[in-house]
């Protein structure tokens, strides 16, 4: 099973500055951090969840849904972001390591104790940026497009395969 990543999404939002920097709606935001979200979890091996709050809206039950391949969240009304990350935590197995990225200071008191690591909102920002140049740095060392598995083999078995194809085995 792997790590689970637990995301408070608009406390995330509200650190960071690019939303405001490039006056990005609500919305614009929100897709916009699943989308860095989404490029770290593959990069990170992460089972990641978004959570974002519904407590002051009129909706009357929680989403869940996949996007990007990260679970995203929308809690129900009168139910916040910080409830549902505090149930998560405290149904995830004592063996499974969990993270919390949030700024709340009561939410980071309570998750930590129900066993999860916290992180703040900046502290993952600036995560989020490390992995995604790390990664970029790895695919650009390796100059293997993603699906081009004949590039990786050794030297020795391209030339088998290469002979072979030429018919020359």
């Amino acid at each position: 099973m792997k790590p689970l990543l637990l995301v408070d999404g608009y406390n995330v939002i509200g650190a960071w500055n690019v939303p405001r920097a490039e006056h990005l709606s609500m919305e614009e935001a929100r897709e916009r951090l699943l989308h860095l979200v989404a490029d770290y979890a593959g990069y990170s091996g992460e089972e990641v969840i978004v959570v974002f709050d519904g407590h002051y809206t009129d909706r009357t039950t929680r989403s869940r849904n996949m996007r990007h391949g990260v679970e995203v969240v929308f809690t129900k009304h009168a139910e916040s972001a910080d409830n549902y990350i505090e149930s998560v935590c405290a149904a995830a197995p004592r063996w499974r390591p969990v993270r919390v990225a949030t700024s709340d200071s009561t939410e980071q008191t309570v998750t930590l104790g129900r066993g999860a690591v916290r992180i703040s909102s900046r502290e993952f920002l600036m995560e989020l940026e490390q992995v995604r140049s790390a990664g970029r740095g790895r695919m650009k060392e390796e100059k293997v497009s993603r699906g081009d598995i004949f590039s990786r083999l050794p030297p020795h078995q391209q030339a088998i395969f290469d002979r072979m194809r030429k018919g020359e085995d």
